[in-house]
């Protein structure tokens, strides 16, 4: 009996393995990476040479923090071909088992290669910036951005790295560039309204701020900012409640919390831990 299936595969008709990792994709897209490692695995079982399988177990298995087991099934893939995607996805791999050398020479080839695939620029300066490196960060980033100029993440990971050399002018532009292409990305607004505070402008960081909670209620770190934002505002009371609840969201903002109403010149400041600790449980 031939071994042929009864419809073969054409330009119209995908084929088994394509319908199932078309359906591991979208687990991903879903945030269930356990789902799509099983069905990965399940077509890399049965076709080892199957190169998007790999990239797809790889990107499951690093999505649970399983770098180590991630590396196998990428490097080869990687050695059937000069897939930037993989190596991209190797590179993080070898990241996160501590391997950074050789993470970044991974990165480095998937950058060079064209068509240029902007993620590989984006984990290359995060990379490289994890490494100290922050120039060659930057230019890896910028790099990309001459590729792919609306590349939201690669616009906020580079606006970071100037915040972080007090570039608060150039921060600013590209955050305020992200959000032209993705207004309503918590990240983004994040990001601008630390500027906003770094400059004193807290009105207008607290009004980004409160938009961002509305977007993401949980999000105890912008219930934080925003309660010094109204602190420095004069608006002491609604501060101090929008602080109390962050720590209560997220107990581990205890010392944030503790610095911010220290800092600002309408807080408060306390002798000991205690104390600070009595008052943010209210």
């Amino acid at each position: 009996m031939s071994k042929r299936p009864p419809f073969p595969a054409g330009p119209g008709r995908p084929n088994a393995n394509d319908q199932a990792l078309e359906r591991a994709s979208f687990a991903l897209q879903m945030q269930r990476p356990g789902e799509a490692e099983r069905i990965a695995a399940e077509v890399l079982k049965a076709n080892r040479g199957n190169v998007r399988a790999a990239q797809v177990l790889g990107q499951a298995l690093l999505m649970q923090n399983r770098g180590a087991e991630a590396i196998a099934p990428l490097e080869k893939a990687a050695r059937r071909g000069e897939d930037p995607a993989v190596e991209t996805l190797l590179g993080a791999a070898f990241a996160l088992t501590g391997r950074r050398d050789e993470a970044l020479e991974q990165l480095r080839r998937a950058t060079a290669r064209r068509p240029p695939y902007p993620p590989a620029f984006l984990e290359h300066g995060i990379q490289l910036a994890r490494a100290g490196r922050f120039e060659e960060a930057v230019a890896a980033l910028e790099s990309g951005l001459g590729f792919a100029p609306d590349a939201v993440d690669m616009l906020r990971e580079l606006a970071a790295l100037h915040l972080k050399r007090n570039d608060r002018v150039k921060a600013r532009e590209l955050l305020l560039r992200a959000l032209k292409v993705a207004p309503d990305r918590p990240d983004l607004l994040t990001g601008l309204a630390q500027v906003m505070l770094l400059n004193g402008e807290y009105a207008s960081a607290a009004e980004t701020l409160r938009h961002v909670v509305a977007l993401r209620p949980d999000d105890a770190l912008a219930r934080a900012d925003l309660g010094r934002c109204l602190l420095e505002m004069g608006e002491r009371d609604a501060g101090e409640a929008s602080i109390r609840m962050a720590t209560r969201e997220s107990p581990q903002l205890f010392g944030r919390a503790v610095m911010s109403l220290a800092i600002s010149s309408r807080g408060r400041f306390f002798l000991r831990p205690s104390a600070a600790a009595k008052f943010l449980r209210g």
